[in-house]
């Protein structure tokens, strides 16, 4: 049985958290402020029923507003880290390469949070998070270890570590 508490942490670099913190702390400020300006300019306007502008400034102060939700969540949520610095074990922040048993393809991944990826939209790697089944039963292994998890349809899966590296971008 997983912990709920663990399966709420969100693994960050400090470079990651303080991204995350300026986006919020400018969400919070200077954004909502000019989009609480844009709202009441429009209102100024007259009629709101054929207001284009007003209900655009309202549509995009609510996705603002769901963002800073999720941005304060994750920052409370945020465990800090660095990015291992030397390979072979698998921790969070590593790049780690298995492959299934009874299959020769090797899969990689990084093990960590998708807000790690957050400074390099570019990046293109599939994450795992270290409370998820596949995480939880590789993390700590070494290369050439093998562990075991459920698979969601119930049936246990076997994977090998090939390769666990320092993610790097």
């Amino acid at each position: 049985m997983t912990q709920k508490i663990e399966e709420s942490v969100v693994w960050l670099t400090q470079e990651g958290y303080d991204q995350l913190k300026a986006e919020l702390e400018q969400l919070k400020g200077p954004a909502r402020a000019e989009i609480t300006q844009r709202i009441s300019d429009a209102r100024d306007e007259g009629d709101l029923k054929e207001n284009g502008g007003y209900h655009a400034a309202k549509d995009e102060q609510g996705k603002m507003e769901a963002r800073i939700r999720q941005l304060e969540d994750m920052v409370r949520r945020a465990q800090v880290g660095e990015t291992p610095k030397k390979g072979g074990r698998v921790e969070p922040g590593m790049k780690v390469s298995i492959t299934f048993a009874g299959d020769d393809e090797v899969e990689t991944f990084l093990l960590g949070s998708r807000e790690l990826l957050a400074l390099d939209a570019s990046v293109d790697i599939d994450v795992y998070s270290p409370q998820s089944p596949l995480g939880a039963a590789i993390l700590g292994k070494k290369k050439g270890d093998k562990a075991t998890y459920e698979a969601p349809n119930g049936k246990p899966v076997t994977v090998q570590i090939v390769a666990a590296e320092p993610f790097t971008g």
